[in-house]
């Protein structure tokens, strides 16, 4: 069983930025791809976008050029830098790691507010 905890989450003005982290339990993780997602009040969970166990990265039309994910294995930690954040980027955070058979893992989300 792998445990996924996000951390960062915080309310910041439009034009500001902030990192999420997603920190894995297991070292498993690195092998896999993994991914962010959102969820906005009143409206469907959302692909961010993903990063593969090489780093290979690819994102939601709506963050490209402005959020980029990376990845430590060393420290199974998976992290989303925002820029430029909008007020439309308002939303609860996800990290994902589909482990195969070995699970589909979530976070418990974390908290993204944008306002002035």
């Amino acid at each position: 069983q792998v445990q996924l905890v996000e951390s960062g989450g915080d309310l910041v003005q439009p034009g500001g930025s902030l990192r999420l982290s997603c920190a894995a339990s297991g070292a498993i993780v690195r092998f896999y791809v993994m991914k962010w997602y959102r969820q906005a009040p009143g409206k469907q969970r959302e692909l961010v976008g993903t990063i593969s166990s090489s780093g290979s990265t690819n994102y939601a039309d709506s963050v490209k050029g402005r959020f980029t994910i990376f990845r430590d294995n060393a420290k199974n930690t998976m992290y989303l830098q925002m820029d430029s954040l909008k007020v439309e980027d308002t939303a609860v955070y996800y990290c994902n790691c589909p482990a195969g058979m070995l699970g589909d893992f979530w976070g418990q989300g974390t908290q993204v507010t944008v306002s002035s």
